[in-house]
């Protein structure tokens, strides 16, 4: 395994981190205390000048605008920006849009690829990913009860969904809906792109998540589809390959989640060794940093944070080589070991801020809010950690 990188790649992330220090962290103040209206005027400019750099959306496709970076150097980029909740945005990459961009290219025609591909990887349109359901078990997409039905060439969407992340200011929604009821189970869901503006498509709500509902991009919202009608064609992919699809997305994505919330993690522990060190405990002068709790804590997260990052580039390393099938283990072991690590760390730099790591005077709190989820999108981790243990007990077990 050789996790070097590149002198070109190692140019952008040095210019990527001197970026984030100077015109994205500074705009965290906007986002938490400031106005929307300005933080997106701040977001907007931010984003104009990393298009000037070269660097914008650096995962996706070159044909279509992007740098079609491996799913290693993809995995270091998704660090450099997790440091900040506004990084994925500012450089074009941000979820869902990003996973969007990836089944979009392998799965959508040429006529879907113009039309909804190339402005959202140029950042002119925005889009949702509209799968789970309020009433069904999100860990199990088989069981989805949203229809779609084809009628005089047209398909008619009917159901529910929620945490369609994005989708208040969107343009257009996929949605995976159950096409054939008869089929087996892993054939009766398809993906259908449906434009948020047709007749029957209803945005209820941004659904409150601890307290905050959010707008625009950082919300997540409750989806209404009443006799939604869309041509056959906005089909994506095969008919019946909504499972199928929803895998791709999900096992290369779990990369780009994992290595941000390497990012978080990496600077909530650089937020917690700073404070500490500053903190007078005593008047003697003596710091946080001079506790021994403090000292365990700090070599603790260190280690912990160092190997889930090797854990994550090697799962990485894996997918660029043998594709995401062959690296089911891997994508299943950092999903609950990354998220579980970047909550202790976000956890312990709000005990060593004291009263100070519950307000929103720093960013740990919002991240304390935000990502608690971590641990129950894109598969809860009791969901992983089972398919990992039954995959490894099935290889152990006799011949016979």
């Amino acid at each position: 395994m050789d996790f070097d990188v590149s002198e070109e790649m190692t140019v952008r992330l040095e210019m990527i981190r001197e970026f984030m220090d100077r015109e994205v962290i500074p705009l965290e103040g906007e986002m938490l205390h400031g106005d929307e209206a300005t933080l997106a005027e701040g977001v907007a400019a931010a984003q104009a000048k990393v298009k000037q750099m070269g660097l914008w959306a650096p995962n996706h496709p070159v044909e279509y605008g992007g740098l079609g970076l491996s799913m290693v150097d993809h995995g270091l980029f998704a660090e450099a920006v997790g440091r900040s909740p506004l990084g994925m945005s500012v450089f074009g990459t941000q979820a869902p849009d990003a996973g969007n961009v990836e089944i979009l290219h392998m799965f959508g025609n040429d006529e879907q690829h113009e039309r909804w591909l190339r402005p959202l990887v140029a950042g002119e349109i925005r889009s949702c990913f509209s799968m789970t359901e309020p009433n069904t078990a999100g860990s199990n997409p088989t069981l989805l009860e949203t229809t779609a039905v084809l009628d005089r060439g047209e398909w008619v969407v009917n159901g529910q969904k929620w945490f369609s992340s994005s989708a208040d200011g969107a343009a257009f929604a996929i949605v995976m809906a159950v096409t054939d009821p008869d089929a087996p189970v892993h054939q009766r869901a398809s993906m259908i792109i449906v434009p948020t503006d047709t007749p029957g498509f209803g945005l209820v709500r941004n659904v409150s998540v601890m307290g905050h509902a959010g707008e625009g991009w950082a919300s997540h919202a409750e989806v209404i589809y009443q006799g939604c009608r869309v041509p056959e064609g906005h089909l994506l992919g095969p008919r019946g390959g909504g499972f199928a699809i929803a895998q791709e997305r999900l096992g290369p994505g779990r990369i780009h989640h994992c290595m941000r919330w390497l990012g978080i993690a990496q600077r909530a522990f650089e937020m917690m060794c700073a404070y500490a060190n500053e903190r007078v405990i005593e008047p003697d002068g003596s710091v946080l940093a001079d506790k021994q709790v403090i000292q365990h804590w700090a070599a603790e997260l260190s280690a912990e944070i160092r190997s889930a990052r090797l854990l994550t580039l090697h799962a990485a390393w894996m997918i660029d080589r043998h594709g995401a099938k062959a690296a089911r283990d891997e994508i299943s072991a950092i999903k609950f070991t990354v998220a579980n690590t970047m909550l202790k760390a976000v956890d312990t730099a709000i005990q060593v801020h004291g009263a100070l790591g519950v307000t929103d005077d720093t960013v740990l709190a919002y991240w304390y809010r935000h990502e608690r989820a971590a641990r129950i999108y894109d598969g809860a981790d009791e969901v992983h950690k089972s398919s990992l243990g039954r995959r490894i007990m099935r290889r152990a077990a006799p011949v016979g």
